[in-house]
């Protein structure tokens, strides 16, 4: 019973504000732009990979969620809807943008936490404000492996590792905003951070490979 009454007590202000934004309050609605911006353009600019498309989309989620807002009947969380408004907004562009151009992604962060572990944000681990200069183009260069390694990973895969492993939602938010079961997000979870892994594993191969036999290239210089 206590546990119900944390859960109410939890939930109470958001229902609040659900409802100042069904009755079309504007300090509602500045507050929600406040709060969900910056986050709904990091998770659309990872998604899309151009910063300008992904200010675009953020303020046509926004819109979207104005327009949709007395059809949010809070069956699941507000953030949880206005994350699947995004995502719906995100794969949609990056779909048709990628049957039209190709362009390199700016991911910023990544994780490949085994199961059961809290998410790892590479963020976190790759970026130091204290860092030595030589220190930050050793870290520049790690992330830019991970964002193309990362480009690589099937979809469906990459979502999920996006949203667990750089965004930390839940196994149950993503299934909400993926609209599949809690069994199919460890699925693609695990096969998304196997590929990452894969992936990583054989450009650094490459690199030592490649690291390793100088006399290539002077052989080809020769030539």
């Amino acid at each position: 019973m206590g546990n119900l009454t944390s859960a109410v007590a939890v939930n109470a202000p958001e229902a609040a504000l659900v409802h100042e934004l069904q009755a079309g309050s504007e300090d509602a609605f500045t507050w929600l732009i406040t709060r969900y911006h910056q986050p709904i353009y990091s998770l659309l600019v990872r998604t899309v990979r151009d910063p300008a498309d992904a200010a675009d989309l953020t303020q046509e989620v926004f819109v979207k969620v104005f327009r949709g807002i007395r059809g949010f009947h809070q069956e699941s969380s507000l953030c949880t809807w206005i994350y699947r408004i995004a995502l719906h907004e995100g794969l949609n562009q990056r779909r048709w943008w990628s049957r039209h151009k190709r362009q390199e992604i700016t991911l910023e962060a990544e994780a490949v936490a085994s199961e059961g572990e809290e998410p790892l944000l590479l963020k976190d681990m790759l970026e130091d404000p204290a860092e030595k200069p030589d220190e930050m183009l050793f870290h520049q260069e790690a992330r830019e492996r991970l964002e193309s390694a990362l480009e690589k990973v099937q979809e469906s895969f990459r979502m999920a590792v996006l949203l667990r492993d750089v965004e930390g939602f839940s196994y149950e938010e993503i299934a909400e905003m993926l609209g599949v079961n809690v069994g199919t997000v460890k699925s693609r979870l695990a096969r998304g951070r196997s590929s990452l892994r894969q992936i990583l594993v054989h450009a650094s191969d490459r690199t030592t490979c490649g690291a390793s036999h100088p006399g290539a290239m002077h052989s080809q210089e020769a030539l």
